[in-house]
């Protein structure tokens, strides 16, 4: 007797799946209850924002020029992480899997990974542009990462979404020595290929981009290695603090706060003595006398800790101002807080122990085209005296800015994107008397508005489910005694521009579910790349929260406004390329000033340090060193009174120009008309059109929207 087939209702089908959806997690793997419990809190805040588990999740990378822009964002980021994740890729190569770097807002900035495993991680978009917040894309390792803010395990069925559940993830946060996150590190691989050490390795390489950025930030200050074992300093276990002459703690690492049991923001409101119980210049004399032997320090916990003291050579000039010890002039005599055992003749400086070489040499390199390197090189101090390159709007701006300086007067920096709003924000704290503290600076378009409220705010234990046990120190509080800095103010949610009003009438905050306010005392300064008046008419930003803010108003001009262009060029070159005294070929200078430059100073940065990775070895950028992308636009975006010269350094496309009707028509269709003139004129060889407007085949091919034949 043959049976029937049965053919499933839909309906129920999908009604089933949506029931199993509700139903709490059971992990497949052995894992304690803390990670359940964070997982299922996980669950209820992706289905409390309305997420569907079975939903087409939205993979839509950023566009292009908004990709640019985060990715210069986080050029620093990169920098340090691309040499370690190559590392890490070697421990788990061949294993399904892909290693990948997010922001602070989990937007994929780089990922390498297994060929046979790419086409997979294709289909969920893991890759570079595409956004994993937990908001958008429900429970995932980074994402989570990112809202926990600690190491985190996805395991297949876990990920809120199905779409995702062949993936396994484990991810942790990179913080910087102040503690706030700067992105995550995480190794996403099929789930079958789960391994339980993988997350020892993620933990350890986050942690080795965490002490690369410290070492960076302070590599003028004393550093104090500390580990309740001796064997352990110089590993990535070791704790490692900050400390600048005065013995005030600028900053540690995540084996430092967590052997602290306190927060950066804690940490900060500590010197030597407060913490360590011993002066500043007692331990440099301890030191010294040990010849850099660690020495054995009680903690406030009472713990028990090996110290270890080390700077780069030489120390600071002058003298040390800790109280209660000798080493008061350590510039004069020679002496060093790393006070190793090599002898004084030695040509290496006493400080450059073994592992200070071995950190000089592993610096990380900037990854380009090919799979080559440069070597990342320290971004300048800003001040005010470097961003004065001849343009006379700059200057005056600057004037301005001088005279209020110290005055408690908030300053609203007005201008386009990426025309320099933060740098020149940055200049402001570094010239003021507050420079030895703190500058934070808070995006407030692109953080959703309850993250913005608890990042800027804080919050008390347990205030929320998933929030960290202790609660978290907001950034109103990390500020003080500093300066605060609020990118597009006009993305503030309202009530929270309340909120900010009166902290700023009080100079007090009291955090989310605390009870009692603590004091603030910090500097404003706000930037937009609005118009003031249509965002108070708009009702995007409160008046009187404006006029509170607005002490002194200054707008930097975009670029394409700007005298002093190959000035820029000039100093951007030779901070890329110290002592190589790089040129441009004389077209490219032509191109770059006809150019007129939507992205302003980020874009302008960004092909330079492009150029001159391409160029390591040679002293001309020429065209060939350009990216393509940036060339072509320059070539179809030169400005009118150029567009003849620009026709004429592109030799043969001057032909297919000439015979285009310009009027009436959007740039954008006199870019296709052109193209397709080109096109005719080549009959039909695309190879050909795309010599003759310097321009790529895939570029025709999008712009007329054709298909490459296969």
């Amino acid at each position: 007797m043959s049976i029937p087939s049965v053919h499933p209702n839909p309906t129920t089908s999908r009604r089933r799946r949506e029931e199993a959806a509700q139903r709490p997690i059971a992990s497949a793997l052995p894992l304690d209850g803390e990670h359940v419990l964070s997982i299922n809190e996980s669950h209820e805040r992706c289905a409390a924002l309305g997420l569907s588990r079975i939903g087409a999740p939205d993979y839509t990378p950023l566009g292009r020029a908004d990709f640019t822009i985060t990715r210069e964002r986080n050029r620093r980021l990169f920098a340090h992480a691309a040499p370690v994740m190559e590392l890490l890729f070697d421990q788990i190569v061949k294993t399904q899997s892909m290693v990948v770097l997010t922001d602070a807002q989990g937007t994929i900035l780089h990922s390498i990974g297994d060929e046979d495993f790419l086409e997979k991680a294709g289909k969920v978009a893991l890759a570079p542009g595409v956004n994993w917040a937990e908001c958008t894309k429900g429970t995932n390792g980074m994402g989570t990462a990112l809202v926990d803010e600690t190491a985190v395990l996805v395991h297949a069925d876990e990920h809120f979404m199905h779409a995702n559940h062949f993936l396994t993830c484990q991810a942790a946060p990179i913080l910087d020595p102040r503690g706030n996150i700067l992105g995550v590190l995480d190794v996403s691989g099929d789930r079958r290929g789960y391994h339980q050490h993988t997350m020892g390795l993620v933990k350890m390489s986050a942690r080795m981009i965490e002490n690369h950025w410290l070492n960076d930030d302070f590599s003028d200050a004393l550093r104090l290695h500390i580990h309740p074992r001796m064997e352990f300093i110089g590993t990535l276990l070791e704790g490692i603090l900050a400390i600048d002459r005065d013995g005030r703690l600028l900053g540690a690492n995540r084996s430092a706060l967590d052997l602290l049991g306190m927060s950066g923001a804690a940490l900060r409101m500590h010197t030597v003595a407060s913490l360590l119980g011993t002066p500043l210049g007692a331990i440099v004399d301890r030191g010294r006398a040990l010849m850099g032997a660690p020495m054995r320090m009680a903690l406030p916990n009472g713990q028990t800790v090996h110290v270890q003291a080390r700077c780069n050579w030489p120390l600071w000039p002058g003298q040390w101002t800790g109280t209660g010890g000798g080493a008061r002039d350590a510039g004069t005599d020679g002496a060093t807080a790393t006070l190793a055992a090599e002898e004084e003749d030695s040509p290496t400086p006493p400080a450059a122990t073994a592992r200070d070489t071995v950190l000089r040499s592993s610096r990380p390199a900037t990854a380009v085209e090919g799979g080559a390197t440069a070597e990342a090189t320290p971004e300048p101090e800003v001040t005010f005296a470097r961003l004065l390159t001849g343009d006379l709007q700059v200057e005056s701006l600057i004037s301005k800015l001088k005279r209020v300086l110290d005055r408690d007067i908030p300053v609203l920096i007005l201008g386009e994107a990426g025309s320099g709003k933060e740098m020149l924000a940055r200049a402001i704290h570094r010239e003021s008397r507050r420079a030895h503290r703190p500058f934070i600076s808070v995006q407030c378009a692109s953080t959703p508005e309850a993250q913005l409220e608890a990042e800027l705010l804080g919050y008390a234990e347990g205030v929320f489910p998933g929030a960290r046990r202790k609660g978290a120190v907001g950034k109103l509080v990390q500020a003080s005694g500093g300066t605060l800095f609020l990118d597009e103010i006009g993305g503030l949610p309202l009530g929270l521009q309340a909120r900010l009003l009166r902290v700023l009438q009080e100079r007090q905050v009291t955090p989310l579910g605390a009870l009692q306010p603590q004091d603030v005392d910090l500097a404003l300064i706000g930037a937009t790349d609005r118009n003031p008046r249509e965002l108070i008419d708009t009702h995007r930003i409160r008046e009187d929260l404006y006029y509170r803010l607005n002490g002194l108003a200054v707008k930097l001009p975009p670029l394409r406004e700007r005298s002093d262009l190959m000035a820029l060029v000039r100093r951007l070159l030779a901070d890329e390329a110290p002592g190589a005294q790089l040129m441009l070929a004389a077209d490219v200078e032509a191109l770059l000033q006809r150019y007129d430059w939507p992205g302003n100073l980020r874009q302008l940065a960004n092909v330079l340090h492009t150029a001159a990775v391409m160029a390591a070895g040679e002293t001309v950028i020429t065209r060939e060193h350009l990216s393509d992308d940036f060339l072509e636009e320059a070539l179809l975006r030169a400005t009118p009174a150029s567009g003849t010269a620009a026709a004429s350094a592109s030799g043969a496309a001057r032909a297919p120009a000439a015979g285009i009707d310009s009027s009436g028509k959007t740039l954008e269709e006199l870019e296709r008309e052109m193209i397709r003139h080109a096109v005719d004129a080549a009959d039909g060889n695309i190879s050909v059109a795309s010599k003759r407007l310097g321009i790529s085949r895939n570029t025709i091919y999008r712009k007329l929207r054709w298909r490459e034949p296969e």
